[in-house]
């Protein structure tokens, strides 16, 4: 059987933590900043990890990582 290809535009998005669960940056801070208040732009530079219920399918996206 083949090898099992990588989805790239995945594996730029997520990293995998030391317990498995995958861990990503929090959308909504590239532009159209001004309206937005300094404690939600402070919030949205933090990581956070990614949901239980599709991180299954985002695992089997990348099957090296």
């Amino acid at each position: 059987m083949p090898k099992m290809k990588t989805h790239r535009a995945a594996a730029k998005r997520f990293t995998i933590t030391g317990t498995g669960r995958l861990k990503r940056m929090k959308a909504n801070k590239s532009h159209i900043l001004e309206k937005k208040s300094p404690k939600r732009k402070r919030n949205l530079r933090k990581a956070t990890l990614v949901d239980k219920t599709k991180e299954k399918n985002y695992k089997q996206a990348m099957p090296y990582l």
